[in-house]
């Protein structure tokens, strides 16, 4: 099996470290300094349980300079940048090769494959144009959920978070198990990720978007953690109302929560400490995977007749602050102030 992840960040690093170290035959996609990195000294990954003692040689290229075909692509791109990609995956893939969405939020192939009024639906955030859809054989295509806390801290070196959720969810779009989902599973999970092959893709999605649809937005607009966010009363009652939100838009589709909202928030206390995709982003100038987290929930609102108007606000909020990053081309790191 010959396997590519495009776009090896936090996570597409993690997963192609820990493949390259199973011995697989796996090649990582970066540019900049972050394929300067890997390709001069490798990966290099930390943590108390996912960290590895030694740096991870890999096989690493440019976009553009792949050897395909390969039978498995991971896209570690955010999910705002699929669309100008999509064209050069497409290209890369083996005939009869699986490609493998698991971007954070909800992903442009959600309503294909599925037993609903909505089947074939593209939404407005994520593939106005339906472009993306015809760019890919649907056949080919695999969903997934990332739960799996990690951090670019500079090129080539991640820093890991352990916990007990660690876990890369993938399924088919029309919920089969079916031979290559297992053997997808059953490799990754080798080489130490473990990996639930599901027949309800979907409900993990909103499992996870019930905390990435409000939080993420929120502390890219606070530089607040989720738990911080959690902590202040004021904000949890504000995050109570968007998470609510959410929870209808989930009802409108199909989908039952398996998690209650009281529930998530009574868990942001224990969440170690770690910043979000979205404001680490934020913090290194990087444009704001808004439309997956938070605007196709309210697109799906719109769909099914499904008031957000309190997501309405969070996402004018960071959609502004990404129209500063983008245009402006300016970051927001922490600074700290006065004296001691």
């Amino acid at each position: 099996m010959r396997i590519l992840v495009y776009g090896a960040g936090a996570v597409g690093g993690y997963l192609g470290g820990i493949l390259a170290a199973a011995g697989k035959d796996v090649t990582l996609v970066a540019r900049g300094a972050q394929y300067d990195a890997m390709a001069s000294r490798g990966v290099i990954l930390e943590g108390p349980k996912s960290g590895r003692p030694d740096p991870i040689k890999v096989k690493v290229s440019r976009p553009g300079e792949e050897k395909g075909p390969y039978d498995v692509v991971f896209v570690g791109l955010k999910s705002h940048q699929i669309a100008e990609n999509a064209k050069h995956l497409a290209g890369l893939l083996a005939r009869d090769g699986t490609i493998i969405f698991a971007q954070n939020g909800i992903n442009w192939w959600y309503f294909e494959k599925l037993d609903s009024p909505y089947k074939g639906k593209s939404l407005p955030s994520l593939d106005p144009d339906g472009a993306i859809k015809r760019t890919f054989n649907i056949d080919s295509v695999i969903g997934g959920i990332i739960n799996k806390p990690a951090e670019l801290v500079e090129p080539g070196r991640i820093r890991l978070v352990d916990q007990q959720a660690d876990r890369l969810v993938l399924g088919e779009l029309d919920d089969r198990i079916t031979p290559r989902l297992k053997e997808i599973a059953a490799v990754v999970e080798s080489a130490g990720w473990p990996v639930l092959a599901t027949d309800k893709v979907r409900q993990f999605k909103w499992r996870k978007q019930l905390s990435n649809a409000v939080f993420n937005p929120f502390g890219a607009v606070t530089q607040s953690s989720a738990r911080q966010i959690g902590e202040f009363d004021p904000a949890k009652r504000a995050a109570r109302t968007m998470m609510e939100e959410v929870v209808a838009v989930a009802a409108s589709v199909g989908v039952k929560m398996d998690i209650t909202v009281d529930e998530m928030l009574d868990g942001l206390t224990k969440r170690l400490e770690i910043p979000s995709s979205t404001l680490q982003d934020v913090r290194m100038g990087r444009g704001l995977e808004l439309a997956a987290l938070t605007n196709a929930v309210i697109d799906i609102g719109r769909l099914t007749g499904v008031p957000t108007p309190n997501l309405d606000v969070i996402a004018a909020l960071a959609g502004t602050l990404n129209r500063r990053i983008i245009e402006d081309r300016v970051s927001f790191p922490p600074t700290p102030v006065g004296g001691k």
